[in-house]
């Protein structure tokens, strides 16, 4: 799977973290159902506002470039989105690109303006399969040098931009002349370099498919003569106050905004995955409030099941619940199956846990019966990557003050254990006292 990176040039924002979550997503879950995964996600280190941008502060493109990179991988793994096979930079594969090019020349879909090279999308009949624009009403010859564009300027593009005093000294000196490559290129010559001409999934978001994907598969198809990718997945934008989230808009958030504001990154990364990736949605602190919540609930869950899980006690074996875990494992294969319905399976997750503390209210659950949900969870949380976190421990003193109280409570002295409890309890840790045995937690801080 080939999957769309980020453009250096500025710390990439939540709407940005929607596409790369909902990729992480799809690529966890392959893994999960047998399959081996082979990703690569670009970096694109050069065009026109990685130029712009490092020409401003008077630095060279890759130092400028070099700090947006290390953020970006910071901010992947804070969000805990697994590492591509591989992350091809756009400058590191200048000679595939004029090798592409060339070909493209050679094949007569390519022509010459000016030093620029253009691919002309007349020549391909199935131009705007993917993005369905229409070509009907374009005007022979019309050209457009700019790597973005709107979606009404169906135009022959840029395959490589002759230099010019804009660009600094950012070239390169090739057999197709003086300049740089232009953006969509990148993403042909990369994929097909490490994987092939034809492959399986490309991602990314919506706003990707024209004219980027749209010019990508038209590029690749004409070179190869061949289908290029099997399937295309686009996620929906990621809103703020009902309108797109972008940094051109000003109505974004970084990463950086949101854990300064105290937000668990593990809460950004469920709000960003709990809706289905082919809606929209609404990005407002109160929502990620309740999502960090929600996370918080569930970590806290795990947390009782696995002080209790290896408990004694002889309760029987709940065959009930051992049923309704099993439903809960078919459901959410089934809901992830079709089409990736996080929602769904974010559901069938709640209602085991629903169903989990329900039982252990009434005494009914056995160990090995939270064992088995535990293990399940974790199990489904290689998909979802949001429970697993640092088991917290005891302090000494803490540890000591729940002993004391046991063996109060063991004697009878019911007031000192109380006494106790209090005592742990503003320390922020509270007891439970169940048919396994007292179990702990610590409070967590919510918002």
């Amino acid at each position: 799977m080939y999957t769309c990176g980020p453009t250096v040039y500025q710390f990439a924002h939540i709407g940005n973290f929607r596409a790369y979550v909902f990729e992480d997503i799809l690529r966890r879950y392959l893994k999960y159902k047998g399959y081996k995964v082979i990703q690569v996600m670009n970096i694109t280190d050069v065009d026109d506002k990685t130029i712009s941008r490092s020409r401003r502060e008077g630095i060279p493109l890759s130092q400028y470039t070099a700090r947006y990179i290390k953020a970006f991988f910071d901010d992947l793994d804070a969000l805990n989105i697994e590492r591509a096979e591989f992350y091809p930079r756009a400058t590191e594969h200048i000679d595939e690109m004029v090798a592409l090019i060339k070909k493209l020349l050679e094949k007569g879909y390519a022509y010459v303006s000016e030093g620029s090279i253009y691919f002309e999308i007349s020549k391909l009949k199935e131009y705007g399969m993917l993005s369905k624009v229409n070509v009907s009403e374009l005007k022979p010859g019309a050209r457009v040098r700019a790597d973005e564009y709107e979606k009404e300027e169906a135009r022959d593009f840029a395959l490589w931009r002759a230099w010019d005093e804009d660009d600094g000294d950012v070239f390169w000196e090739t057999e197709i002349g003086k300049g740089r490559p232009g953006w969509h290129i990148e993403c042909s010559a990369m994929s097909m370099k490490y994987l092939g001409e034809e492959f399986d999934i490309h991602t990314g978001g919506i706003d990707n498919i024209f004219p980027h994907h749209e010019n990508e598969l038209a590029q690749s198809r004409a070179a190869t003569g061949k289908d290029f990718v099997r399937y295309w997945l686009h996620c929906e934008h990621l809103l703020a106050d009902g309108r797109k989230m972008s940094k051109s808009l000003g109505n974004y958030y970084t990463l950086r905004d949101l854990l300064e504001k105290g937000y668990d990154p593990k809460a950004i990364r469920y709000l960003l995955m709990f809706a289905h990736y082919r809606a929209p949605i609404n990005f407002t602190e109160e929502g990620l409030k309740a999502a960090q919540n929600t996370v918080s609930g569930l970590i806290d869950f795990l947390d009782r099941l696995y002080e209790s899980m290896s408990g004694g006690g002889d309760i029987e074996y709940d065959e009930e619940l051992h049923e309704k875990a099993l439903m809960a494992e078919r459901e959410f294969e089934e809901h992830m199956d079709d089409d990736l319905d996080t929602p769904g399976a974010m559901a069938a997750i709640h209602d085991l846990v629903r169903e989990t503390n329900r039982a252990s209210e009434k005494g009914k659950v056995s160990p090995k019966n939270l064992k088995e949900v535990y293990d399940l969870l974790m199990r489904l949380d290689s998909v979802l990557g949001i429970l697993r976190h640092e088991r917290e421990r005891l302090s000494v003193e803490d540890a000591h003050l729940l002993e004391e109280r046991e063996i109060a409570r063991r004697s009878g002295d019911y007031a000192s254990a109380d006494n106790i409890r209090s005592q742990l309890l503003q320390r922020g840790i509270v007891l439970e006292d169940t048919a396994q045995g007292v179990r702990w937690r610590r409070i967590r801080t919510r918002s």
